[in-house]
């Protein structure tokens, strides 16, 4: 990465000398393509030295769970999918659903997304806690506002050799069939597996797979990084005393406000970060806000 930001800044001073020289449009365009890379590999490297966190280039996976609410909760959190899956475009990551359950009427039940890029999981590791969203409904007649709320978690894809043990009699493993969109992604055959660590209460389940030995192998790994988050923040509380300000996933304790009416405003109540520009941040521009909870956390000293 460094050593992208030194080639990227040798070819501005190359195109610098050049345009001074010829002084010719082709020549300056060119510098200014450069200026713009130059910026954004510079971007980029100082965002990786905030990421202290040895599993921060993993890959993430992102689960979304509504809160209460019924259906205005389930769209919420088809939006938040959907939001994430435009980010995960804008970086050149690749999205798989592992796990995917459709709301009755509209929305989702839930969706686990792993998100395969490089520093995927340092990138997205803030987004974990409750969202909010404020706005005229969509689904009432009467055309009240309505809050909503959807819960975030985010944790490192860990390689299968993770030295995380878990015994056998701590498991439960249940088989049942897909519930995908409908049409042919739904499987005749029970090939989803979900299973639960009994002594955390920890579940994971994949149904992406049509084999059943690749979604338990799948689910496997998803339950062993989960308890291996667990044992880091274990780690972290012992070794700071504002562990605290890590909020865990509970409804009062949002993260970001995404207001939609009476005004639009999305803004994050950790680093009071805030943009009016709320279309382009729920089609996926989460670069700033992103940036700036990472400034926070470093300014901090935290270690998310």
């Amino acid at each position: 990465m460094y050593d992208g930001l030194l080639e990227a800044k040798d070819d501005l001073d190359a195109w610098l000398e050049l345009a001074q020289e010829s002084r010719e449009e082709e020549a300056l365009s060119a510098l200014e393509a450069q200026v713009a890379l130059f910026r954004s590999r510079l971007g980029t490297t100082e965002l990786a030295t905030m990421f202290a966190f040895e599993h921060d280039k993993n890959n993430a996976i992102l689960e979304i769970h509504p809160g209460a609410g019924g259906v205005e909760s389930q769209d919420w959190a088809e939006m938040l999918m959907r939001m994430y899956n435009r980010y995960a475009e804008r970086k050149g990551f690749t999205v798989k659903q592992l796990d995917f359950q459709l709301g009755e009427e509209a929305g989702i039940k839930s969706v686990t997304l792993q998100i395969e890029g490089l520093y995927a999981y340092g990138l997205l590791k803030g987004e974990s806690g409750v969202h909010r969203l404020i706005r005229i409904s969509p689904f009432d007649s009467s055309g009240r506002r309505h809050t909503s709320f959807a819960s975030v978690d985010c944790y490192p894809d860990m390689d299968d050799d993770i030295e995380i043990e878990v015994r056998d009699e701590d498991l439960r493993i249940d088989t049942f069939r897909s519930s995908g969109p409908g049409g042919q992604s739904v499987n005749k055959t029970s090939s989803a597996v979900r299973i639960t660590h009994i002594p955390t209460g920890i579940v994971a389940q994949c149904q992406n797979e049509k084999s059943q030995h690749r979604n338990k192998a799948t689910a496997l790994r998803l339950v062993k990084a989960r308890l291996y988050e667990v044992e880091l923040q274990k780690i972290e509380e012992s070794r700071r005393q504002d562990y605290q300000a890590k909020d865990a996933i509970a409804w009062g304790s949002q993260i970001r406000t995404y207001t939609l009416q009476p005004y639009r405003l999305v803004k994050d109540h950790r680093s009071n970060s805030e943009t009016g520009n709320v279309d382009a941040f729920l089609d996926g521009d989460l670069d700033e806000m992103i940036r700036n909870h990472l400034l926070y956390v470093h300014a901090q000293g935290k270690h998310e």
